[in-house]
């Protein structure tokens, strides 16, 4: 795939903006309409060689467009910072742009409407490690990525890279817990902070 110039890949990531906000045949559109919220695209660097994908935006990350911005965000702040990686180097976003109510989970027909938006941000961005925040976006990445035979449970795989093609050439998929695994037990930070090593070291 051909190198994008910076003009390229803000005009790309302006036009996916434009399309979720638009997209009113989303199950999510009038939730977030009632709900006075904003749909999260993604924020970063678009020349990022770390992608981070976790699979929905919370009720602050709604509220302000931004992704990880709660306390789940303060720890993924945390873990970054423990590998000297500035949060504005890399690119966060999760598959699903708008909040589901009441945090549940995506549902299939969510991802299939949805996933295609992240499809494009990886070509844009073409990261050289995506990694994959909690089991929702490591089930789509290994599927999109051909890895369905290396599918676990993510307490099983969790830190391991997987090697896979992408059209910008190779990547490597690492699942990760999701960082609000944290919040509910903090005992889980340092195990956390071992994995995020693993970034560091590739």
């Amino acid at each position: 795939m051909n190198e994008l110039s910076k003009q390229e890949r803000y005009e790309k990531m302006k036009q996916i903006r434009d399309e979720v906000v638009a997209l009113k045949n989303s199950p999510l559109y009038e939730f977030r309409v009632a709900e006075g919220n904003k749909p999260v695209i993604g924020e970063g660097s678009h020349f990022a060689e770390i992608m981070f994908v976790g699979e929905a935006p919370g009720k602050n990350e709604a509220a302000s467009g931004r992704p990880f911005c709660g306390a789940a965000g303060r720890i993924l702040d945390e873990l970054l910072a423990s590998i000297n990686i500035p949060r504005e180097d890399v690119y966060i976003t999760n598959i699903l742009k708008d909040r589901p109510p009441g945090n549940r989970d995506p549902l299939p027909e969510e991802v299939e409407l949805y996933a295609p938006f992240l499809d494009r941000q990886i070509e844009i961005i073409q990261p050289k490690i995506i990694s994959a925040l909690g089991r929702h976006s490591m089930a789509y990445l290994f599927s999109k990525f051909d890895l369905d035979f290396e599918l676990d449970q993510i307490s099983k795989i969790r830190g391991k890279v997987f090697d896979a093609k992408a059209p910008h050439g190779s990547v490597k998929i690492i699942p990760l817990y999701h960082p609000a695994v944290a919040v509910y037990n903090p005992n889980q930070k340092d195990l956390l902070k071992t994995d995020f090593k693993i970034l560091k070291e590739l």
